[in-house]
């Protein structure tokens, strides 16, 4: 982390691209994710299912698991997470228990997304939490590192 204040959202979804791009290097879905409180960066996590052997070890998910440690507490209230995707079910449901009070993403996902791409979770009144969204944070530069990885991934399967 060792980032200090930074206040707007271009500038925190630029971080999380950094972060994203750590994933791609994995060998990762390129999604990054980082919780923000009081301007500091308190949690960050990339996409990791795959070296942790974990389904739930999205970007979103480690950054949350990280939040809670650094607080002590599992209420993220005051929070944003910026994320370079928009989130699933599973993490916005993990995002509802977390009580985060605000979500960035960049690219919308048309397959999972949950804040409005296949469903808006965020919209749904019969829920009992209601974070603000902000969609669409540098969503180019975050749809082409995703396209990019996939178009590479492709690539490499019709060569082997």
């Amino acid at each position: 982390m060792g980032i200090g204040p930074i206040t707007s959202d271009d500038a925190w979804m630029r971080y999380a691209i950094r972060l994203a791009q750590r994933a791609q290097a994995q060998g990762e879905v390129p999604v990054g994710a980082v919780i923000v409180k009081d301007n500091l960066c308190i949690a960050e996590g990339w996409n990791s299912p795959i070296a942790l052997h974990d389904p739930t070890a999205h970007a979103e998910m480690l950054a949350l698991r990280e939040a809670g440690s650094a607080l002590a507490n599992y209420r993220l209230l005051d929070a944003t997470l910026y994320v370079t995707l928009e989130p699933c079910v599973m993490c916005v449901g993990a995002m509802f228990h977390a009580r985060i009070g605000r979500v960035v993403f960049g690219a919308r996902d048309p397959k999972t997304g949950a804040a409005g791409s296949v469903i808006d979770l965020f919209a749904e009144a019969r829920l009992n939490h209601h974070a603000e969204i902000v969609g669409g944070v540098r969503a180019e530069e975050c749809a082409a590192l995703l396209s990019g990885f996939f178009a590479a991934r492709r690539q490499k399967t019709a060569v082997a």
